[in-house]
């Protein structure tokens, strides 16, 4: 697996040469390494003798998490102790032969093992490394605790994730899957290749450059409107439940047979196909009905419209007649939707990966889609230290005693 030759397949993905060393534990940076090695990046991934905790994360078959299955797949681990001088003199032998690294632990906490940022690039000047925290490197706030949730309560998610004021008492609601974290590890992703086009680039500089991801930030990023109508306004974006706040009718309504459909006809040729499908044809053109500022106004009134037509229909008939009709619509996806598709069956998005503690698994495809470049699941998610030989002979020119020597040593299991 570790190999720098030019590969003699036509089709290289457009990741392949790039080495990536992965000092990350949880879901962030694990993450932004995944979708570099999907894209045929070699990825390291150093672990904990205990391995990742997020190993023992979700539903698991004889003991094996099968979120580890997609989560750690594509990369080779090995397992150090990096609490032992030998363990971080590794790490940083392992630096010199690496283009990039990402980690997420806690601000400073890599210096304090004489890990820094001065360290590797002393082995390695052109290192393009990655950080993702909480808060970011730097500021009041960036030695405070954080996870995905955090970020997404302090980059204003969390508020919007919920019905409108007044209409419930329970919590706002999680998305449902660690969008903070994720949309962290996207972000740290994008940086690092954007650090290597500016160092690498045909008369690029060759100096190494460092990637500031925080969790708050990554999400207050996505929150588009918001700061600037309050900005300008004072206008404290709110959340909508199942409704757009800037276009209708945007919403999902209920079938009879207990399904939901998403329809999204925001648009006046939009508005006036569904109309007239649902009979109403009265509705073109009249007033309160005629614009979409008109519309969003009385989108409560129009959702209730809407929901008495839907109610009348099953899913897969009301799917049918709104997707004739040419209106943006769909089932609200379960797992076994998604697993069933024939769209993403036909893209590679949901796919069979052999896995050796499962057989078979059941994982999301790669996203690009690069055809020029394809990406690709070369395996699943190894076990704990599986490629630590390998990696040690190959990088650092270890022989078998070397190895031996460690395991005894307890510098690697």
């Amino acid at each position: 697996m570790i190999r720098r030759d030019e590969d003699v397949q036509m089709l290289r993905p457009v990741l392949a040469g790039l080495r990536v060393l992965e000092l990350g534990h949880y879901v962030a940076a694990p993450f932004c390494a995944r979708l570099l090695a999907d894209l045929g990046a070699e990825v390291f991934k150093v672990e904990p003798h205990g391995g990742d905790p997020v190993r023992d994360w979700g539903a698991k078959i004889d003991g094996q998490s099968l979120w580890w299955s997609m989560h750690g797949r594509n990369k080779q681990s090995i397992a150090i102790d990096l609490k032992s001088p030998r363990g971080r003199e590794i790490l940083l032998d392992l630096v010199e032969h690496c283009d990039a690294l990402v980690e997420n632990f806690r601000p400073g906490q890599l210096d304090k093992l004489g890990l820094g940022i001065p360290a590797m690039r002393a082995r390695r000047p052109d290192l393009i490394v990655a950080q993702i925290s909480g808060y970011g490197q730097t500021g009041p706030g960036r030695d405070r605790a954080a996870f995905g949730v955090i970020g997404e309560a302090v980059g204003g998610l969390r508020h919007l994730t919920d019905h409108p004021p007044g209409t419930s008492t329970l919590p706002p609601v999680r998305v449902g899957v660690s969008i903070g974290d994720s949309v962290a590890g996207l972000y740290a992703a994008f940086g690092i290749a954007c650090a290597l086009w500016q160092r690498d680039r045909g008369q690029g500089d060759g100096a190494g450059r460092t990637v500031d991801v925080a969790l708050t930030e990554s999400v207050l990023s996505l929150m588009e409107g918001m700061l600037p109508e309050y900005g300008a306004l004072g206008k404290i974006k709110e959340p909508t439940g199942g409704a757009i706040a800037t276009a209708a009718p945007s919403n999902a309504y209920p079938t009879i047979d207990g399904e939901w459909v998403l329809i999204a006809a925001n648009s006046a040729p939009l508005f006036a196909k569904l109309a007239e499908l649902m009979g109403r044809r009265d509705l073109v053109g009249a007033h309160g009905y005629d614009s979409n500022a008109a519309r969003v106004a009385r989108a409560g009134e129009l959702d209730d419209l809407i929901s008495q037509w839907t109610r009348g229909h099953d899913a897969a008939t009301l799917v049918k007649l709104l997707s004739t009709a040419d209106i943006p619509n769909s089932k609200v996806y379960t797992a076994a939707d998604c697993a069933a598709d024939s769209q993403y069956r036909a893209r590679g998005m949901v796919r069979e990966v052999a896995d050796s503690a499962f057989g078979t698994v059941l994982q999301a495809g790669v996203v690009p889609h690069i055809p020029e470049g394809p990406g690709d699941v070369r395996w699943a998610g190894p076990m704990v230290g599986e490629h630590a030989p390998e990696i040690l002979r190959a990088l650092l020119g270890m022989t078998d005693a070397d190895i031996r020597e460690l395991k005894s040593e307890g510098v690697i299991p």
